[in-house]
């Protein structure tokens, strides 16, 4: 009896250890984990450089959508592309007399479909250097590159840089970037 408990227990810690290196490909993210077989809230809620994100998506009301089948591909701000905003921007945003608008500027963050950043840079090299990314939100962004430095250019010329790329979700994948695309309003 010894020997199959003994054996149960090493198989046990055997399998921990692979499940642990399966998650452990993700990047970490706001100093979370984050794990593949999770939806882009349930991972988003446990980085602390993504709560001014994550109060946004609540206020606009786009949990249950963000949680849903997608796939998506989610350009996610930090905190820091937040607070670069002119003051007070975020703080008029999260009222509720705002939600359209916040809407529209957080749904332009997210595109239908799952794109890897190796997906993103060889739609780039088809399109010859730049290539047009349409959003759930219905803003047209432009996707380019240098070396493995993926960068977006919003309708207004402003560049957002993608921090860390590749973080898979269960229902697509997450770029953190380093600043708020914002549409023509």
């Amino acid at each position: 009896m010894r020997n199959f408990t003994t054996t149960i227990l090493a198989g046990a810690v055997a399998l921990s250890a692979l499940a642990t290196a399966a998650y452990a490909e993700n990047p970490m993210v706001g100093g979370a984990a984050m794990y593949a077989d999770k939806n882009i809230v349930e991972n988003a809620v446990n980085s602390k450089d993504h709560t001014t994100l994550v109060a946004a998506v609540k206020a606009a009301g786009l949990v249950d959508t963000l949680s849903g089948e997608g796939p998506f591909t989610v350009f996610a701000p930090t905190n820091e592309a937040f607070a670069a905003l002119p003051e007070g921007t975020v703080d008029t945003l999260l009222k509720p007399e705002n939600k359209d608008q916040l809407t529209k500027i957080l749904t332009c963050h997210v595109v239908g479909a799952k794109a890897m950043s190796g997906a993103i840079k060889k739609m780039v090299d088809d399109d010859k250097g730049a290539h047009p990314v349409k959003t759930v939100g219905g803003c047209t962004w432009t996707a380019k590159y240098e070396g493995d430095k993926i960068m977006l250019e919003d309708e207004n010329g402003n560049v957002a840089n993608v921090t860390i790329a590749n973080v898979e979700q269960s229902n697509g994948v997450i770029h953190v970037i380093d600043a708020v695309l914002l549409p023509k309003m």
